[in-house]
């Protein structure tokens, strides 16, 4: 991280006092809406750095990586703290970018307030609506910050009019701009009336006091420490959304959202933690936001530094976590949606090493940390990301959060021999990491593929491998799982002699195949009579045919669904042999294919997809065009509809890209296996053959 030098930190300084004097804080929003300039103008104005770094330079504390420096841009989850009146607050910078999800996801996790960040010159778009989809979805506290006031096209009050278009008339101004200066709406003396008055009602709507209502309209001035109570309430049941201006270029509400985190946001004892079972699946006791209750934590993200080795960044829940104790690491995800290469599941001990609280890249020692605080575990080596950590004598797992499903296939292969011995444990340790990345072994095609969230997220994951791993892969062609099918019956002759100079090969047979209905498989039929193939040989003749049927009698790919009959052939008393009989078997399917038809079958997926109700007419449209059957449509709230459709599998090896990019981001959709079906020969004689 370049020149700039961080205030020199003490655990004095970091470690929280209480759960009830610690704030964690998620920034979410879309890519450059300024987020990690606002983390940076936050810890500047509270003393935790001397000078504020800046993106271009890479010079921030949130966005250390070199991967960041070259794209100046956020790709990971990161944590640095600050303290201010007296509290500790958790600033939790997380990506804009839609292909990173998985790590706001996560920072959703830590955290128990967001505030969503939206630009004053760029509005609110379907990428934007989507995020606050994701945060309303965890029932996650938010607040939403105006920031880039100072940019010549900056409009605060027509981005907080769309955003109350787009999320609700509980999203209110606490604060408005005035020049460079800030108007307090909750002021007694506050100069503008009607946004003042529009507030309070939404307030003391969500107050306990029910005659407080009648009393403020019948003229009674309510003070400002009960509308602070009943604001914080608010917020932390996620029924009221304050808006507030935040630039960062002209600091104009950096104190007042400050003083608004300490003051009006939840603490972690307020906010409803995650539910807890035992390893077995059975219901636990809550968790409780107390030093002195249980240990109970989950590991947010994982990393590996070249120089730290793994860091495990932890949000504890219950308990405190103290440096060189042991604690019970549990990963039961088949409890919740199934056990996976990725995330198997595991139950063991381990011994918790050095704690520290993280700055950005920088490490601070600690000797524990309390409930509601997040922290850095080094060299933590059975734990993965989403795992959970309990007391030995009374092991818990935290239900995981809902992970975004990879959609994007991205076929790789090792760049050299040395490579390929290390890829496969290199990519283990990056999937451990990210859980938003899968790694799938295609038994069908033979390709190592990896999927993720998007080109960008590929860009990342191969760079890591290299930077972190020293492994190089390149990008090869996605292979689609066709299959070869028979049409109508033929009959095949397999001839296999060579009786020319020393031991001799000899062996002919004649087949019938009939294609059979779809799912039905494989079926051999013996037919021969008189002994025209020796029983012991009839076995070769199947295993030829098998093997042939692997390989492919058109475009290399297998056959499926065929019934093949063995009618005739010839031995030789010396020269035929189990191979040879391979041999002609394989020759009499090829012959049979020659003679008769041959279909390419493709797979079919189900698809759904959700948009926009302005994009639905595209979206229609573009299933068409890929070869797509449309299945139905549906109303999906108030703003969005579902299309379900039958697609090639073909036409989809790029369609997590292009419904980002045809919809601006305000599309998404599931994919599921559906069935194969015959592939339109136009298409197929396009097929390049494999080879094997």
């Amino acid at each position: 991280m370049a020149d700039k030098t961080a205030k020199k930190a003490t655990n004095h300084d970091l470690a929280a006092t209480g759960p009830d004097r610690i704030r964690n804080v998620v920034l979410v929003g879309p890519s450059a809406s300024g987020k990690t300039t606002l983390a940076e103008t936050l810890l500047t104005h509270s003393g935790a750095v001397q000078r504020a770094g800046s993106v271009a330079e890479g010079t921030t504390v949130c966005d250390f990586e070199d991967t960041e420096h070259a794209h100046q841009r956020s790709v990971s989850l990161a944590v640095a703290p600050l303290v201010h009146a007296g509290t500790k607050i958790n600033l939790i910078d997380t990506p804009g970018y839609a292909d990173f999800v998985g790590e706001v996801r996560a920072g959703l996790r830590a955290a128990d307030c967001a505030i969503f960040v939206i630009a004053a010159n760029e509005g609110v778009d379907a990428a934007t609506r989507q995020l606050w989809r994701e945060c309303e979805q965890v029932g996650m506290p938010r607040v939403v910050a105006i920031t880039k006031l100072d940019h010549q096209r900056a409009d605060f009050d027509g981005v907080l009019q769309a955003a109350k278009d787009a999320f609700g008339e509980q999203v209110l101004p606490l604060f408005l701009p005035d020049g460079e200066g800030i108007i307090d709406l909750l002021a007694a003396d506050s100069p503008d009336s009607e946004h003042r008055g529009e507030l309070i009602e939404g307030v003391i709507e969500e107050s306990e006091d029910e005659t407080l209502m009648d009393r403020y309209l019948a003229g009674e001035e309510i003070s400002e420490d009960v509308l602070v109570e009943d604001l914080e309430r608010a917020v932390a049941h996620a029924s009221f959304f304050p808006v507030l201006p935040a630039c960062s270029g002209t600091g104009a509400g950096i104190q007042q959202l400050l003083d608004l985190i300490v003051r009006g946001f939840p603490s972690p004892p307020e906010h409803v933690s995650p539910e807890v079972f035992t390893p077995a699946g059975g219901e636990a006791d809550p968790a409780a936001c107390d030093p002195a209750a249980p240990l109970v934590a989950e590991v947010i993200k994982t990393t590996s530094d070249p120089y730290v080795g793994r860091v495990s960044l932890v949000r504890v829940f219950s308990g405190t976590l103290d440096a060189d104790h042991p604690v019970h690491v549990s990963g039961h995800f088949s409890s919740f949606f199934g056990a996976s290469e990725n995330h198997p599941d595991h139950d063991e001990d381990e011994k918790v090493g050095a704690l520290s609280y993280t700055f950005g890249r920088h490490l601070v020692p600690t000797d524990s940390v309390v409930a509601g605080d997040i922290a850095a575990i080094g060299r933590l080596t059975r734990a993965e990301t989403g795992d959970t950590l309990s007391a030995v004598d009374n092991a818990r797992v935290l239900k995981p959060w809902s992970m975004p499903e990879p959609l994007l296939p991205v076929a790789i292969e090792a760049a050299t021999k040395s490579d390929e011995d290390k890829l496969s444990q290199a990519l283990g340790r990056l999937a451990a990491e990210d859980p938003s990345l899968r790694i799938e072994h295609n038994a069908e095609t033979k390709q190592l593929v990896v999927w993720v969230m998007g080109e960008a997220h590929s860009d990342v994951a191969l760079e890591r491998l290299k930077e972190r791993f020293g492994v190089s892969v390149v990008k090869i062609p996605v292979i689609v799982p066709l299959r070869e099918a028979f049409t109508k019956p033929a009959k095949g002759h397999g001839r296999h002699v060579k009786q020319s100079g020393g031991h001799g090969q000899y062996a002919i047979c004649d087949i019938e195949v009939e294609p059979l209905p779809e799912g039905s498989g494989f079926e051999f039929v013996d037919k021969v009579v008189g002994g025209a193939v020796p029983r012991n040989f009839i076995p070769s003749v199947e295993k030829g045919v098998r093997a042939q049927m692997e390989r492919g009698v058109r475009n290399g790919y297998p056959v499926v669904d065929l019934r093949v009959t063995l009618v005739d052939g010839k031995a030789h008393t010396v020269d035929s042999s189990d191979m040879a009989f391979q041999s002609a078997g394989a020759l009499a399917l090829r012959e049979a294919a020659a003679a008769g038809g041959v279909a390419m079958l493709e797979p079919y997926d189900e698809v759904t997809v959700v948009v926009p109700d302005d994009q639905i007419g595209h979206v229609m449209s573009d299933v068409s065009s890929r070869r797509g059957r449309l299945l139905g449509t549906d109303k999906l709230g108030s703003d969005r509809s579902v299309v379900r459709a039958h697609i090639p599998q073909t036409e989809l090896v790029r369609y997590a890209v292009d419904l980002r990019s045809s919809t601006h981001g305000g599309g998404s959709f599931t994919r599921s296996f559906a069935h194969y079906e015959p592939m339109p020969e136009e298409q197929a004689k396009a097929i390049a053959p494999r080879d094997h």
